[in-house]
Formats: C-alpha cells, sequence, structure tokens
C-alpha cells in the first residue's frame, strides 16, 4: 500500500474544489494525457471520469468510479486501467490549521496489478504521488486565493464546508 501525503497552502473546500473537475485531473495524475467527465454527475458515487494514457507512439483509454463522496473531506476512487486491473485511490483530506493535509492511499484491486503487488511497485507509486501530490498543492494553490474564506458549493449541491 502507498501512502503519501502533502501540506496544501489553502483550505479544503479549495482542494475539492479542483477534485470536483473532471477535465482537470490529467494536469495532476502524473501519466494522464488527458482526462473529461464520464458518465453522472462528478464526484457523486458512481459517477466516472475518462481518461488517456500515452506510452510512447501508443495510447489506452481507462475510466474512474467514484466509490465513496464525503464532501470535503473524503474521496475514494477505482481507476480502471485495462490489462493492469484496477486499483483504489483514497483522498483523505485533512484540515491543517488555515491549510489542508491531503493523505493519499493507492493500493491495486483486481487483474494484473493486484496480482503482482508488491514493495517495489508501491515504491514506485511513492515516486509518482511525490509529483502527484506536488502537481496538485500548486493548481489548488495558483487556483485559490490566499486566505480566501469563501466556500463555493460543491457540484453535489452540498456546501463544500459541510
Amino acid at each position: 500500500m502507498a501512502v503519501r501525503h502533502q501540506l496544501i497552502r489553502r483550505p479544503p473546500h479549495a482542494l475539492w474544489d479542483v477534485l470536483c473537475d473532471p477535465s482537470r485531473y490529467h494536469e495532476w495524475v502524473v501519466g494522464t494525457h488527458a482526462s473529461r467527465p464520464g458518465e453522472g454527475d462528478w464526484p457523486k458515487p458512481g459517477s466516472t471520469l475518462l481518461y488517456t494514457v500515452r506510452f510512447g507512439p501508443g495510447e489506452f483509454e481507462g475510466t474512474t468510479v467514484v466509490r465513496r463522496h464525503e464532501p470535503p473531506y473524503a474521496l475514494e476512487l477505482e481507476a480502471h486501467s485495462g490489462p493492469l486491473g484496477t486499483a483504489r485511490i483514497a483522498f483523505d483530506i485533512r484540515p491543517w490549521g488555515e491549510h489542508t493535509l491531503v493523505v493519499l492511499d493507492e493500493h491495486p484491486l483486481r487483474g494484473v496489478g493486484g496480482a503482482l503487488h508488491n514493495s517495489a511497485v508501491d515504491a514506485l507509486l511513492q515516486l509518482r504521488h511525490r509529483r502527484l501530490l506536488g502537481r496538485l498543492a500548486r493548481i489548488v494553490e495558483e487556483s485559490a486565493p490566499h486566505g480566501s474564506d469563501e466556500r463555493a458549493p460543491d457540484r453535489g449541491g452540498e456546501r463544500a464546508d459541510a
């Protein structure tokens, strides 16, 4: 299991606002070339986003499904990566003073990824997560004005601070 954390210098609702936009995932998810909304009302449970990953001249399509949605404190996703199988990706979003501590926990669930999961795979995930969380922090910090206490409603009609 690969668990990593990052301090984001904005309140939880600012992070939640970025997580609520499926068209922005490719901006911070390492290895993803493009992302777009799929079915349902992202990020409500059962909704999907579609993504494209490029490996050299080849590319493949994947789907991510929301499994848990508790704004603005928890989002759990299941990424379906074709022949590699599926992975659970959980964001635990914690207020940390006026900032946010986000804990990312990812592990393979099914398919080849689950069968071959070991400490070497976790080490690679740790490197990927370091870059992913760094990108996510930068995007959130650039998207939300510093010191903003304005709470935006999430896309599910609930308030992000509820």
